[in-house]
């Protein structure tokens, strides 16, 4: 054989080797990919989105909750600055009114009415707490309003009682959650001021409010209408360093949720330029922001680890699958068993919404569930624990429908 004809023979055999391998590598991932769905998810088809309250609609609808109260009703936020109230029946046919703050909100792009929380002794105080902003002056308002009797079908915005306010330098990274955790105490992420690139590094400043996840206790008053939790991170700082903050380092923390089971508390945190993050949320957490975005470094461009304290995300995706993660929640629902304890999240701007796997605080499957979200605003659950999603363009509420 000649050396021409030697060396052609050679690249042809590791040709076909190439490819055999590829092929062999097709294969495998296919099998793997399928065999993830199935064993994950338990589904033999991709999931379907129907209207779950074909008869309503909403206004930009960011929030749905319930208010514990064995009333059966649904609480629906609408960015404008109104909040819904309605029968928890597919059937249903309207929905009221609750609360109509849009005189004192002020809402469009990233503003609004942004949060809602009932307080855990609802049914006795009548409490409630909100979450909205407004330009003149530009700042986030926390604030409670109260209803005489929690089966009352309205509240009266005059009840409003103001908790504190959060100075924005800018419009937008308002964060806008509230939550009650399993401690009671009420927690509230914040974003870190807007613009863009956390300019004034709000995010790791802990003499901030901006870029944190809160947390307050309501049933005390040594801060005039709230109190600190005597074991926050930062309760008696001598350092100047504020005392509501539980957690930092978050660019712009739009939903999070705790787990009804575990107590693990979530959040998706909004990305920079070439990640979104999920993130597991631990008591004096720094989860890196503006160092760096989710895993990779930002500012400084190297070199941007403290030590060990940065907290890295449970998951991180790159533009190329989404660009504005909304956090979602951990489903504990009995209706769709096949998904029962796997987090649940979306992106805004794709309408992706995915099933991720957890033990412990190891990531051990993802599945992209469906690409037909809408521009998911938020996730909710009903007293059941049964799961809801909010397309904020098409104001409809949405439930997944599985094949099983």
């Amino acid at each position: 054989m000649t050396p021409l004809k030697q060396k052609t023979a050679t690249f042809l055999l590791l040709l076909s080797a190439v490819g055999i391998s590829f092929l062999i590598l097709m294969m495998y991932q296919y099998h793997e990919k399928n065999h993830v769905q199935k064993s994950i998810a338990g589904l033999r088809s991709e999931p379907q989105l129907e209207n779950a309250f074909p008869n309503l609609s909403f206004n930009e609808p960011v929030e749905l909750t319930h208010a514990g109260d064995s009333t059966n009703r649904i609480f629906v936020v609408e960015q404008g600055g109104r909040i819904k109230v309605f029968d928890n029946n597919p059937a249903v046919k309207s929905a009221e009114v609750y609360l109509d703050i849009r005189d004192r909100v002020s809402d469009g792009g990233e503003m609004g009415l942004l949060g809602l929380a009932f307080d855990p002794n609802f049914t006795q105080n009548g409490y409630f707490y909100v979450n909205y902003t407004q330009r003149k002056p530009m700042q986030t308002v926390i604030a409670r309003y109260k209803v005489s009797s929690f089966k009352d079908p309205k509240a009266n915005a005059s009840s409003e009682v103001i908790l504190f306010t959060i100075s924005q330098p800018y419009d937008n990274h308002n964060g806008g959650k509230l939550a009650f955790g399993p401690d009671r105490f009420l927690y509230i992420s914040t974003g870190d001021g807007g613009a863009w690139g956390d300019r004034h590094n709000y995010a790791q400043n802990r003499k901030s409010l901006l870029g944190k996840i809160l947390r307050i206790d309501v049933t005390k008053t040594d801060k005039g209408n709230y109190g600190i939790p005597a074991d926050n991170p930062y309760a008696g700082s001598q350092e100047g360093y504020r005392e509501e903050i539980y957690a930092y380092g978050l660019r712009n923390p739009w939903r999070f949720s705790f787990d009804a089971q575990t107590g693990q508390l979530w959040a998706g945190d909004v990305g920079q330029n070439e990640f979104e993050e999920i993130d597991i949320i631990t008591k004096g957490g720094n989860y890196g922001w503006r160092l760096k975005e989710a895993g990779r470094c930002y500012n400084p461009g190297k070199d941007c680890n403290q030590g060990d304290s940065l907290i890295e995300p449970i998951h991180q995706y790159p533009r190329s699958d989404g660009s504005s993660v909304t956090g979602g929640l951990v489903y504990r629902g009995s209706r769709m068993p096949a998904l029962k304890g796997k987090y649940l999240f979306a992106d805004y701007s794709n309408g992706n919404i995915w099933a991720l796997t957890l033990a412990n605080t190891t990531k051990t499957g993802l599945v992209l569930l469906t690409k037909g979200g809408g521009s998911v605003s938020a996730f909710g659950e009903d007293a059941d624990r049964e799961l809801y999603i909010l397309d904020h363009y098409k104001g409809q509420i949405k439930k997944l429908v599985l094949s099983i």
